[in-house]
């Protein structure tokens, strides 16, 4: 899994298993952090045209098999039957059938030695889905004491569990507008919040963020990166002479307020993401809402994401149901993602 803030690439060995409800058991678990020359190179990848795309795509896949394949040799890990890869989202945009994540070409298959499942989006496109979010069906499958469950990464998205059926949706942007404001500090991320707590809120750039037409909308909805450089960052244009500290405490709170805005009334609810070590954040959506916030385990803070995706994968697999249209506005419930079988298997 490799998300949007770009932290890294996740990477899990998880054993999943079933009698009357599913079960995981996490082996082993790594994050790979990016060098800067990929940061560079991914941030960029949404202004490049079709052959220089093609090109990175194709760098990247190789990238990514190598990693993948490291993580298996140094694991010792012999018993496996497959791979499930998210690849890294370049661009998505649901309202022109389009998305793409890069990484996910046959050949990262063979460039592994195992099967692979991977670019999961697309079909839900097809169907006229947003292709997102992906997680709700792992979290209802898997974490099914909560109420419901939130992803703190580069966006925020929330589940929400009515006995049978779920709700799910991006709720707004988190650290790919935090860290962006960050780096402009020559910081990579705003450890703690602790720079955000000591700003001063900017209430004219709180009340237009509370405004932008996306939080009007009803679900499905999703986000991606170009809908924040043309929303968020525009709007940042406006304020060049208020300080980093204020455009960071003026940002949490907005994520604060529209996050807690879409929390159930009471009930416990796992967060879950990067996002989760911004203690300032998690301390003003608290403040903000009557659930009971529960952090859980490092590792499931970690790596929740990369852990459902491999339960994604499973789910194609055994060609059930991993995409649910209730979420993500698709025509059908479906089995999303592409099975590749490395060649060596076929020979």
């Amino acid at each position: 899994m490799s998300g949007t803030s770009l932290d890294g690439i996740d990477l899990v060995y998880v054993k999943f298993s079933k009698i009357s409800k599913w079960s995981f058991e996490i082996l082993a678990s790594k994050t790979v952090n990016y060098e800067n020359e990929w940061k560079d190179k991914l941030r960029k990848s949404i202004y490049l045209y079709s052959a220089e795309l093609e090109k990175l795509n194709f760098e990247f896949t190789n990238f990514l098999g190598d990693i993948i394949r490291d993580f298996i040799i140094n694991e010792n890990i012999s018993k496996l039957d497959a791979v499930a890869s998210h690849g890294h989202t370049v661009f998505h945009q649901p309202q022109k059938g389009l998305t793409l994540q890069i990484g996910n070409l046959s050949h990262l298959a063979d460039r592994i030695g195992w099967p692979v499942v991977c670019d999961f989006r697309v079909q839900d496109l097809a169907f006229g889905g947003q292709g997102a979010p992906l997680v709700p069906i792992g979290d209802k499958m898997l974490f099914y004491s909560y109420q419901s469950c939130v992803n703190l990464g580069g966006f925020s998205n929330i589940s929400i569990f009515h006995d049978q059926t779920v709700l799910a949706y991006d709720i707004c942007a988190v650290n790919t507008v935090l860290n962006h404001l960050a780096h402009r500090l020559n910081l990579p991320f705003d450890e703690g919040g602790k720079i955000a707590r000591k700003g001063k809120m900017i209430p004219d750039l709180f009340k237009k963020l509370d405004k932008l037409f996306f939080y009007s909308k009803n679900p499905p909805k999703s986000l991606g990166i170009e809908w924040v450089r043309d929303n968020i960052f525009q709007m940042f244009n406006l304020y060049n002479e208020s300080s980093i500290q204020d455009l960071l405490n003026t940002y949490t709170l907005h994520i604060a307020q529209k996050i807690a805005n879409c929390l159930p009334k009471k009930g416990p609810v796992m967060f879950s993401g990067g996002g989760v070590y911004n203690t300032f954040l998690v301390e003003e959506i608290q403040k903000k809402s009557k659930a009971k916030i529960e952090v859980p385990v490092a590792e499931l803070i970690d790596f929740k994401e990369a852990l459902i995706f491999a339960f994604l994968g499973l789910l194609k697999l055994q060609g059930s149901v991993n995409c649910l249209a209730s979420v993500t506005g698709a025509k059908q419930d479906h089995s999303a993602g592409k099975i590749f079988i490395p060649k060596n298997l076929n020979d």
